[in-house]
């Protein structure tokens, strides 16, 4: 790099982080540490009608636990008048700038003039070529003028980082306002010298941006300052293609975190919305994304957004976690399962280990292990249809069953053990010359309501045998009511 690497996140104000600005938080932060950089984050509140603290407030807790830190800021655009009044003075000195008088009815008027026939929307130039004279004539009329830029005609050029060399020709431009007639800068402007004076060497954005640059391109030349590298990034679409839906993935960092994502699982899937590392790796620890991560191995393709893909990462991240850390994760959500309380969680930490330990396999998202453990903190109350069909009608089960209720009962309590009742159970299909999935079936059965799940036979010690026994009690029951439903809807019964 020929200059030190600085650059910025700047989300705006309007709403919680949206995945496709946390996509472009992240990149800005790979690229900083790769290059030992400076991560900015400023707030774009210029628009004081769509701007809330509350997501402010938002935006800097999704980063943090995203793990994006920054390294200076949050800077306030709302908070920086000064600065931009001194440049608004050189502005107006600047031969391209010039005063525009229009009011707010007569740009609508003139846009859907353009819209009836059909024709490209854009200033049509009222202001352009005032005299002197109207000029002083407007103002003494009360008018306040906004700032306008006047584009030429001569092509507009910017090398792009992803997409290469840019052009547009000028008048496929429109002279757009820097200036507000309240004295507020426009975003253009307020994004212009909020760069150059943080020094900004690259902006990384996405590439609905590219616009917004050539107008940038403009005014940085008009204000003879040099302007920043760019780099725009592929958008991130759904699996037809088009932008994403909010259902595809078109939502907030918060609501991924709320469904159970963890935020590495998030941050990895992220960066490989776009960019590879050059090789086969999809699972990648931070250290590892910094030191692989260029931007000139970002496709300009845009990505598909596969919620399927982000929830199979999350897997693969779950089962990376120690049991102990995904205990910590997912005790808040049996909490407010109504299955523990912080208490019970600290006294029996390590039954609750155990259990987890058991789902994790299984698990996708954080969220999952509530439906996955239900069974070990409520008594089953119906039973899957169709195991009941294969398991609770060959003749014998229930007697199969309360024999190895028996059997568990002769096992000593501090002997009741995963291997001291996997053998009590084999002993005995042994000794009736059955199979032993003949009693494992139907036993996960009864004791959980489900035909599949974590092992049985840890299934059987966590939950003890006293609650073993309440819950074969319960099945053989209903195996004896007749009740099993066969599978045009009838019970067994009738």
């Amino acid at each position: 790099m020929s200059k030190p690497v600085r650059v910025r996140i700047a989300p705006s104000p309007s709403g919680h982080l949206h995945v496709g600005t946390a996509r472009t938080a992240v990149y800005n932060w790979l690229f900083a540490r790769h290059h030992g950089g400076v991560l900015i984050l400023r707030i774009e509140d210029t628009d004081r009608e769509r701007s809330h603290d509350e997501y402010v407030d938002s935006i800097q807790e999704s980063l943090r636990w995203l793990g994006l830190d920054w390294d200076e800021g949050p800077h306030f655009q709302s908070q920086r008048g000064a600065v931009y009044d001194d440049w608004v003075e050189r502005l107006r000195g600047c031969a391209s700038a010039y005063p525009c008088y229009c009011t707010p009815e007569e740009l609508a008027a003139a846009r859907e003039e353009a819209m009836a026939a059909k024709q490209p929307v854009r200033y049509p130039g009222t202001c352009r070529n005032l005299t002197d004279a109207e000029r002083r004539a407007k103002e003494e009329a009360g008018h306040r003028p906004a700032l306008r830029l006047r584009i030429g005609p001569e092509m507009v050029q910017f090398n792009d980082l992803v997409y290469g060399e840019q052009s547009r020709s000028g008048e496929d431009l429109d002279d757009f306002i820097c200036v507000r007639a309240d004295g507020r800068p426009t975003y253009n402007f307020a994004c212009v010298i909020d760069d150059s004076a943080m020094q900004i060497s690259h902006v990384i954005r996405g590439n609905d941006h590219i616009t917004n640059t050539f107008k940038q391109v403009l005014l940085y030349r008009a204000l003879d300052v040099a302007p920043p590298e760019f780099a725009h990034l592929p958008l991130n679409l759904g699996k037809d293609r088009r932008k994403i839906s909010k259902r595809e993935g078109a939502t907030s960092v918060i609501e991924f975190g709320e469904q159970g994502y963890l935020p590495e699982a998030i941050v990895n899937f992220l960066a490989l919305l776009g960019w590879s590392p050059g090789d086969d790796r999809e699972i990648m620890t931070r250290e590892e994304m910094i030191a692989a991560f260029s931007l000139d191995r970002v496709n300009a393709a845009n990505p598909i957004f596969d919620l399927d893909k982000l929830a199979w990462m999350n897997g693969e991240y779950i089962r990376a976690l120690p049991v102990d850390g995904l205990l910590d994760r997912t005790a808040p959500l049996f909490m407010a399962a109504g299955f523990a309380t912080a208490e019970d969680v600290a006294a029996r930490r390590d039954w609750y280990r155990a259990v987890v330990a058991t789902l994790q396999e299984r698990m996708k998202l954080l969220n999952d292990a509530v439906e996955l453990s239900r069974f070990y903190f409520e008594e089953p109350t119906t039973y899957d249809p169709k195991g009941a069909r294969k398991q609770f009608t060959r003749p014998g089960a229930d007697g199969d069953l309360m024999l190895l209720a028996a059997a568990f009962a002769d096992i000593d309590d501090t002997e009741f053990t995963k291997d001291r009742a996997e053998a009590a159970l084999r002993g005995l299909a042994e000794e009736f010359g059955r199979k032993p999935a003949e009693l494992i079936h139907p036993l996960r059965l009864a004791l959980t309501g489900t035909t599949a799940g974590p092992g049985l036979f840890d299934i059987v010690t966590l939950l003890g045998k006293e609650n073993c026994r309440v819950r074969i009690e319960r099945a053989v029951q209903y195996i004896r009511s007749g009740d099993i439903p066969t599978a045009d809807g009838e019970s067994v019964k009738s």
